[in-house]
């Protein structure tokens, strides 16, 4: 028998349909969730900052280049602490979604 006249793309694309009929949630295709900017940003910065932190500390023999690693991931999740609380803190700010 040759593998190249095996077919299995019936069986393939009636197992995919049968299983994503059985598990699809209909709440997952449109629920979604309001996140204001601010708080993505906070994320990414927090993110970015624990990076570059940790970048910083590995790259501790070369002095110059862990410092200013570690002064930028400073900043940067500083940035983005500031970011995530703003929206809670500040109730008019820019970018807070004022309705539900």
């Amino acid at each position: 028998m040759k593998i190249t006249r095996i077919n299995n793309t019936h069986f393939t694309s009636d197992f995919l349909s049968k299983f994503h009929e059985k598990t699809r949630n209909s709440a997952d295709m449109t629920d979604t969730i309001v996140v204001p900017r601010t708080i993505f940003k906070g994320y990414l910065g927090i993110m970015g900052g624990t990076t570059l932190l940790t970048l910083g500390g590995i790259l501790n023999k070369h002095a110059k280049t862990s410092k200013a690693l570690s002064i930028a991931g400073l900043l940067t999740s500083m940035y983005g602490t500031f970011a995530f609380v703003r929206p809670f803190i500040i109730k008019d700010a820019k970018g807070v979604e004022k309705g539900k």
